[in-house]
């Protein structure tokens, strides 16, 4: 791809889209950036830019910035039906994102993992693994580093493990990983992508072109990731935490198995007992790590050993601490429905679940069923806590926090010895966070400071 002299304008000034500012401008791009945020609210990134030599509009995005370009990047944070990017669009400029751009300079293997729920800890998970066996591997995407930010330490020999997210792959054209990976697939981002097909759609991206030479690797216990079968020309392997399967990894009796194909040699690869992470959920992340890992060649012994000293991920089911026989578990990555429906799985009984931020289009009435088996109280904070208070009212005992410092305070007065504490949010962290890392890290936080609970309301 060649960019020397084009004019590349770069919308959305996230993580991703300075990084890609910055490569652009590497390769002799004329570059402009465009935000609709102020310049005050740049402040801090305006200087940089400028010293490079890079172009900024702040304060809203200008027609004619998006008319003299030959290219356009967009952030993962930008819809693709911003009317700029519309009318740009059907003129036909290019229009990509930050994942295409730098799919078109690795020179790597590429390992790409999507689904609505435990693609941070699987992608660390297969990078730690893929890392531990010797192999050149770098991790990034939707979690730690931009891709493009991949590019210098890149070569042929390079497993280059990203996370991508629907956002990401609403914006490819060429990305073909060699291995990719869809989890699980439910309602997320409805507010963004408007209905489930779409959201689903986005999804299916991942795999449109890889060939008979590519793997996809799916979940055979998720019917709508089963769908993605029909739509590949990837040979096809598949996990199961339930039952056998003909090609894949899979749970038999006490152990995790790999089947390399169809009327082969079952191998066993470890205990289940020796999977560190808690819940049903993470036994279905090893066993596509472990697909993964075999797909490219590592060993099972090399595997096991990786995965019995695997930590939990921060914010994803992270226990925090127990605190006079009660434990208190951040799980703030639990962004949806789905996602906290895995995480009160986890547990028996005698949760304290903290629920609420900014709504995604989510049903929370489906909770309702856990939360009558597994909740002693339900404390709302955020936005949506309206809504869910409004869908939940009769299965539990409900208080209107408002905010996390007050749930955690309540919580904290309520629970004895036995209880768990647990931050499983369901919603997306941007009414009163910077993000989901933010309202985990204030999360643990105010777990270790002693705080004072205030009076509340509590309602049937």
């Amino acid at each position: 791809m060649e960019l020397k002299g084009k004019k590349v304008l770069v919308v959305g000034l996230g993580r991703s889209g300075m990084s890609a500012a910055r490569f652009l401008r590497g390769q002799g791009a004329k570059v402009t950036v465009s935000d609709s945020r102020s310049a005050a609210a740049l402040a801090k990134d305006i200087p940089e830019l400028l010293e490079a030599g890079i172009m900024v509009e702040a304060g809203g995005h200008g027609l004619l910035t998006f008319r003299r370009q030959d290219l356009i990047v967009i952030s993962p944070g930008v819809p693709l039906d911003t009317p700029e990017v519309k009318q740009v669009a059907a003129l036909g400029t290019p229009v990509i994102g930050e994942l295409e751009l730098a799919f078109r300079f690795l020179q790597g293997k590429v390992v790409a993992i999507t689904g609505s729920n435990g693609k941070t800890t699987t992608t660390t998970l297969v990078g730690k693994i893929f890392e531990d066996a010797g192999l050149p591997t770098q991790v990034g995407g939707n979690i730690g580093l931009p891709v493009v930010e991949l590019i210098g330490a890149d070569s042929g020999e390079t497993w280059d493990v990203l996370e991508v997210s629907s956002f990401q792959l609403e914006t490819v054209d060429e990305f073909k990983p060699k291995i990719a990976a869809v989890l699980n697939l439910t309602p997320d981002h409805l507010d963004r992508h408007g209905t489930f097909a779409n959201y689903a759609a986005a999804k299916k991206r991942i795999t449109e072109n890889q060939t008979s030479d590519d793997f996809l690797v799916l979940n055979a216990e998720d019917k709508e990731t089963q769908m993605f079968a029909a739509k590949t020309k990837a040979q096809i392997f598949w996990f199961s935490g339930r039952r056998p399967i003909k090609q894949g990894a899979f749970v038999h009796g006490e152990s995790v198995v790999w089947m390399p194909s169809e009327g082969g040699k079952a191998e066993p690869v470890m205990p289940v007992a020796e999977i560190p992470l808690k819940g049903a959920h993470n036994v279905e992340n090893v066993l596509a790590a472990v697909t993964i890992a075999r797909l490219a060649g590592i060993s099972s012994e090399s595997i096991r050993k990786t995965v019995g000293e695997f930590k939990a991920v921060e914010h994803r089911l992270e226990l925090v601490k127990t605190i006079n026989g009660v434990e208190f578990y951040n799980d703030s990555k639990a962004t949806n429905v789905d996602a906290t429906m895995k995480a009160l799985a986890s547990f028996s009984k005698g949760v304290h679940l903290i629920l609420g931020g900014k709504d995604k289009d989510s049903d929370y009435s489906l909770l309702s069923d856990l939360i009558r088996e597994r909740v002693n109280f339900v404390y709302t904070i955020g936005s949506a806590a309206e809504k869910i208070e409004r869908q939940l009212a009769g299965v539990a005992k409900i208080e209107s926090a408002g905010i996390l410092e007050v749930a955690v305070a309540r919580a904290k007065e309520r629970a004895v010895p036995g209880d768990v504490v647990l931050l499983a949010p369901a919603c997306s962290s941007f009414d009163q966070f910077e993000n989901y890392e933010h309202r985990g890290r204030e999360f643990r936080r105010l777990v270790l400071a002693e705080t004072k609970a205030r009076a509340g309301s509590l309602r049937e």
